[in-house]
């Protein structure tokens, strides 16, 4: 029995191969030694690029030296778990955990704002360590592009952006600096005319009102020899009826199971008794 787990972003991509296809190879002492050494060869990409933005000025240049010490380990697992531990260093140490602001705003003083990255990345890299075990499975990760994967499976669960002008399903947006960070910016195009220096988003036909519906289409008729398992929220597009209409053109039995959610609490005045994130996420079931 195969499992697989394919993820367009990145640095997901890498939390997967770390910790569902890597079944057995941790970081060793030898190896986060090296990585938390000194590297004359790291440059300061990081440092020059988002001084001031996120990090102290020492953190950016201990980025910078830590992704050129990663290139050094010779196992792409273990690339995987120190990319992995890098990057939920830095979203640890992110009030929110996310890079759609700048400065210390919403930083509330607890730990994870108190110690700095290098404390973050040892603890990460044995918390990332201690998460790998044998399921006796067969495991696989992938990061691409859903319409390019070709696999013989029995079932598909999908989980795409969910399409909404009242809220931001971005992701590249939120986490672009982790993004880069894994992918050492190669391929993407900072925009370096923004606050927080993001890059321009992945294309997707899923960030679209005028090409979700054919998104949507194309995804269901290539899986439709598979049994389609699909997450999706009611206060996106397509709405309820037009996804099980979607889905029975190529699937004979569509059943949806429901369940109230509230995305957010506040205890603002203004925010008590506010229904406005409060919507039901829905779970299609098509075979």
């Amino acid at each position: 029995m195969t499992d697989l787990r394919n993820d367009f972003m990145q640095f997901a991509f890498h939390f997967s191969k770390a910790l569902i296809e890597n079944q057995e190879i941790v970081l060793n002492d030898n190896d986060k030694k090296m990585l938390l050494g000194s590297n004359r060869r790291a440059g300061s990409f990081i440092a020059d690029t988002f001084a001031g933005l996120y990090f102290t000025d020492e953190e950016n240049h201990f980025l910078d030296t830590t992704r050129a010490n990663i290139e050094l380990l010779d196992d792409e697992y273990k690339k995987s778990l120190a990319l992995s531990a890098l990057v939920r260093a830095c979203m640890k140490r992110r009030p929110r955990g996310i890079f759609t602001f700048t400065g210390e705003r919403y930083n509330d003083g607890r730990r994870d704002m108190q110690i700095d990255l290098r404390q973050h990345f040892k603890e990460n890299m044995d918390a990332f360590n201690k998460a790998v075990f044998d399921n006796a499975r067969h495991n696989l990760a992938f990061g691409v592009d859903v319409f390019e994967l070709n696999l013989d499976v029995d079932l598909v669960y999908l989980d795409p952006p969910y399409f909404t002008p009242n809220s931001d399903n971005d992701y590249s947006r939120r986490y672009h600096f982790v993004e880069g960070l894994v992918k050492q910016w190669k391929g993407v195009e900072i925009q370096q005319h923004t606050i927080t220096k993001k890059f321009k988003r992945y294309e997707t036909p899923f960030y679209s009102k005028d090409t979700i519906y054919e998104a949507f289409e194309r995804m269901f008729e290539k899986f439709k020899s598979q049994i389609i398992v699909l997450s999706y929220s009611s206060n996106s597009i397509p709405d309820k009826t037009d996804l099980v209409g979607l889905l029975k053109k190529y699937k004979k039995h569509v059943k949806v199971y429901q369940i109230e959610h509230t995305y957010s609490f506040g205890n603002q005045n203004h925010k008590i008794g506010n229904n406005a994130n409060k919507v039901n996420e829905f779970v299609f079931v098509a075979y």
